[in-house]
């Protein structure tokens, strides 16, 4: 590493970020687990919504790629549909 400020910052900065990038992936993995584990149709509906929304933040945020969010989002929906 060079010994600039601007280099010395830009590590700090990337560490805030990794960290950062790491509790959102890792909040919404546990998320998408508890909805896959529901096997009530009304309450999986009810969560629903707010996964795909934090799925939708990732991607925008650049932690996963916009089509890995839409494969994603697209398994949720089929599966919280097919609950009897």
């Amino acid at each position: 590493m060079a010994n600039h400020k601007a280099t010395k910052k830009d590590v700090r900065q990337a560490e805030k970020r990794r960290d950062r990038n790491r509790y959102y992936g890792k909040t919404t993995r546990n998320a998408i687990r508890d909805l896959k584990a529901l096997e009530d149709k009304a309450a999986a509906g009810e969560k629903l919504p707010s996964v795909i929304s934090m799925i939708d933040k990732l991607a925008k945020r650049g932690v996963i790629h916009k089509n890995k969010a839409s494969n994603l989002k697209s398994k949720l929906v089929k599966r919280t549909t097919a609950l009897a």
